[in-house]
């Protein structure tokens, strides 16, 4: 995530640490997030079992008030494993 507003970093961590789904059928959930230095501002990882779930994620993060007043861009990696404790 790149920011709009420098210095919310912490804030944005705060709100999506742990953040899952509370909808029936769905189990993707926020896995991490932390600051970083660079090109981006934020990094986010998550985990979901349908691709739909990802949109649902990346949308949340777009439309929330304060989220969306906080972010300036998304972008989206995805890796293709499903255990990543290997």
């Amino acid at each position: 995530m790149r920011l709009k507003l420098i210095g919310k970093e912490w804030d944005i961590v705060n709100k999506l640490r742990g953040k899952t789904s509370t909808e029936p059928g769905e189990d993707w959930k926020i896995t991490y997030a932390t600051p970083v230095y660079g090109g981006w501002d934020l990094i986010v990882e998550c985990s979901f079992s349908k691709l739909n779930d990802l949109d649902k994620i990346v949308t949340f993060c777009r439309v929330d008030p304060e989220l969306g007043s906080w972010i300036e861009e998304t972008t989206t990696l995805m890796g293709s494993r499903n255990d990543f404790s290997d």
